[in-house]
């Protein structure tokens, strides 16, 4: 059940409501892993943010052409 789901429920028990949004509403973070997000599809694992990419891995490996990066060192 959602967060507001169940909040919609209790509205009308003032004590209840202050309770249920102590423990259960959604915490804004500030710092952390949480923050940095993909800006193409919105993952949190393995994020680029040299150069102001803010790419995760994959998507930088689909784009990394297009924005001039080339590999260097490895004989095709």
């Amino acid at each position: 059940m959602s967060f507001e789901k169940m909040l919609k429920q209790v509205e009308h028990k003032p004590a209840k409501v202050k309770r249920m949004l102590k423990h259960n509403k959604p915490k804004t973070r500030k710092y952390g892993r949480v923050i940095n997000v993909c800006v193409r599809c919105g993952s949190h694992a393995a994020f680029i943010n040299r150069y102001g990419l803010h790419l995760c891995r994959k998507c930088f490996r689909e784009v990394a052409k297009e924005l001039g990066f080339e590999k260097y060192g490895h004989e095709v």
